[in-house]
């Protein structure tokens, strides 16, 4: 089973920003990615997106 949880970098661990529904001692695999990073590229118009999200919700 895959899930996709945030976390924190704090004091050398990272930090589940949700509880986990793991056993004691389980082991898993971690993937690390900046979540800023997924969204460097990206040409955003700001006040574009305000207005478009403006006239789907009201």
């Amino acid at each position: 089973m895959g899930k996709v949880i945030e976390a924190i970098y704090e004091k050398g661990m990272l930090r589940p920003l949700e509880r986990l529904d793991l056993p004691e001692g389980a082991r898993v695999r971690v993937r690390i990615e900046g979540i800023y990073g997924l969204l460097k590229d990206w040409d955003i118009d700001a006040q574009k997106l305000k207005d478009e999200l403006r006239s789907i919700h009201g």
